[in-house]
């Protein structure tokens, strides 16, 4: 998959086949163009197209809240490129409330469908391709802003907790079927899922949580392109050495002890 492996000059990941979730903006859209750009054949799915949609990637609408969604999107990725090489879980998402006892049930559900269910679902179609084959690399997209948990945020968070433990396992049963999986935790990022966010947590009067720190240590917010960056090299033969492993790509903002 690497350039040395492939010839001189040559992509790096030319011949692969990539599907990202949540591909349509901000952190997924960013993901698709970083493997485009390397030479993949790419799906990039949302549940809508955009007018940010990566130039080159092939789209599929897809619901991933529902078991159709995945069940829809798999078939689509056999029928377009007989399997994938490369699967990305970018989309996720939930809005904030005053507090956690305040979140509704039927937001607790669509925040466990999204943001963990649909990474569960896609890859229990796709994956045993992949075992099959006995390659491929799959990149979880979490949350940096884990602890201390937020209380407006606890659906969200629980949900991608409940990611990184589900991860973790599937690494270690791919692991022998040298398939890696690996996670990736972004923290405040400009998107404009990020940026609707703060508006909503802005209108509700809330402090501390998410906004508790002003500025990331490394002084700035990370860019949809720093994310994908660090996705690139975790699904890359650069880090066939790599599996199971949670990486925090947030200037700092939270550390991990």
């Amino acid at each position: 998959m690497t350039t040395a492996e492939n010839g001189p000059g040559t992509p790096e990941f030319k011949g692969k086949r990539a599907l990202v979730t949540g591909g349509s903006r901000g952190i997924g859209a960013a993901i698709a163009r970083q493997l485009l750009d390397a030479g993949a054949d790419v799906i990039a799915t949302a549940r809508q197209a955009t007018s940010t949609m990566p130039e080159g990637a092939t789209f599929v609408a897809a619901d991933l809240r529902t078991r159709d969604g995945a069940h829809a999107l798999a078939a689509a990725a056999e029928e377009t490129f007989g399997g994938v090489d490369i699967l990305v879980h970018n989309v996720g998402g939930a809005r904030p409330h005053r507090s956690g006892l305040a979140i509704p049930d039927e937001e607790w559900l669509d925040a466990l469908e999204l943001n963990f269910l649909s990474a569960v679902r896609l890859n229990a179609l796709l994956a045993p391709g992949m075992r099959d084959r006995r390659s491929g690399a799959i990149v979880h997209i979490s949350t940096a802003a884990q602890w201390p948990p937020s209380p407006p945020f606890l659906h969200y968070q629980a949900a991608k907790v409940a990611l990184e433990a589900y991860s973790h396992g599937l690494a270690a049963e791919l692991a022998p079927f040298g398939v890696r999986v690996n996670v990736v935790a972004p923290g405040r990022t400009a998107t404009p899922g990020g940026e609707a966010t703060r508006e909503h947590w802005a209108s509700l009067n809330l402090t501390g949580g998410i906004e508790a720190v002003a500025t990331p240590p490394l002084g700035r917010e990370g860019r949809p392109e720093d994310i994908a960056a660090a996705v690139a090299f975790l699904v890359s033969d650069r880090a066939s050495w790599i599996t199971g492993q949670c990486l925090g790509v947030d200037g700092g903002e939270f550390p991990r002890g």
